[in-house]
């Protein structure tokens, strides 16, 4: 089994271990990237990183299970969850089927900034061995809907 993971959002792509939470810096829920969002374009459309069911739906993260398997989490800033779904707009339901590049969750960088808590979003392949994704991506800008990351199943 592999994925494709696209990019959710514009913005720089950072390796997880200068996420500021030691939870995803070590990889505990899985392998992947982070994005710091892009800050020139005001409120966000986090889109579906691949196609799949969404599994879980909070205001500041969601998982997407892939049809073949394999579930990405996007997580929308670091201790967010604190911000109880303020400044969070879901525009898809938990247990709705989505395509790559669905649109399922509108946020402001900018306003999670002026919370004092970081915007910084990680994306990682839920359960994956640490280090299993590519991470060629990380230092460059990515667009809404390019390759993150690719990650195959060890």
């Amino acid at each position: 089994m592999s994925l494709s993971v696209q990019a959710p959002l514009p913005g720089r792509v950072l390796a997880l271990a200068d996420v500021p939470d030691p939870v995803f810096a070590g990889q505990m829920v899985g392998s992947g990237v982070a994005i710091e969002p892009a800050r020139d374009r005001g409120a966000l459309d986090v889109l579906a990183p691949i196609s799949g069911k969404i599994l879980k739906l909070h205001p500041h993260a969601f998982v997407i299970l892939g049809s073949a398997g394999g579930g990405v989490l996007v997580h929308l800033g670091i201790d967010t969850v604190k911000l109880k779904g303020e400044g969070f707009t879901l525009l898809a339901a938990e247990g709705d089927e989505v395509d790559a590049g669905d649109p399922v969750v509108r946020f402001d960088p900018t306003e999670i900034d002026g919370t004092g808590y970081s915007a910084v979003c990680p994306i990682v392949v839920m359960d994956s061995k640490p280090d299993s994704v590519s991470t060629d991506t990380i230092g460059s800008d990515v667009t809404t809907g390019d390759v993150l990351f690719a990650w195959a199943a060890q």
